[in-house]
């Protein structure tokens, strides 16, 4: 599909349209939910950039990207007044293939050794912002199931997603042979 014009104009007055046509105002709670999802996909992105080339979790990274478009969509659905595409679906068995990936991942690694600080290289950074962007998505899902219909599997998915995100910068750390930054407490 060729996209002949990228602005529409319907947005200059502070609102926006869901699946269906529906008019919302753009800072709706519907927006954010969906906004931090396509956020998040970004993120992912950007870390994509910075991981090794051969690295395995790289076409995991690239599915969840497409398992977040399908949530965004789903998100953006008022299910009161708009039926959901196939496309606003989670494909089955996503939220376990990331738990399959945390086991993996976690059977490579030491076992705790303290509250790990965001940072490390570049790339196991950069997983850790993935990783709170995730968490804000959860919360901003969270305040729209207060008015909303969302499935259930989405919430999941999300929240297992910060826990793959969590190990898998790491085991990005892990990799490079980099020490976590423990938390101290320096009010001791």
């Amino acid at each position: 599909m060729k996209i002949t014009t990228v602005y529409t104009r319907r947005g200059d007055t502070g609102m926006t349209d869901l699946v269906g046509g529906i008019r919302i105002k753009k800072n709706d709670i519907r927006l954010e939910a969906y906004g931090t999802i396509d956020e998040l996909s970004s993120h992912l992105g950007l870390l994509l950039t910075m991981m090794d080339g051969n690295d395995e979790d790289r076409p995991l990274i690239l599915r969840i990207q497409n398992d977040l478009f399908n949530i965004g969509t789903h998100l953006a659905t008022d299910q009161s007044q708009t039926p959901l595409y196939d496309s606003a679906r989670l494909p089955e068995g996503e939220t376990q293939l990331l738990e399959q990936a945390i086991d993996r991942i976690n059977a490579l690694l030491p076992g705790f050794q303290g509250f790990v600080l965001p940072g490390g290289t570049q790339a196991a950074a950069q997983c850790h912002v993935c990783r709170t962007v995730c968490r804000r998505a959860e919360r901003r899902i969270d305040s729209l199931m207060e008015t909303a219909v969302v499935g259930s599997d989405i919430v999941t998915f999300i929240n297992r997603l910060s826990d793959y995100l969590f190990v898998l910068a790491k085991k990005i750390n892990f990799n490079a042979g980099h020490s976590e930054i423990l938390w101290k407490n320096v009010c001791k």
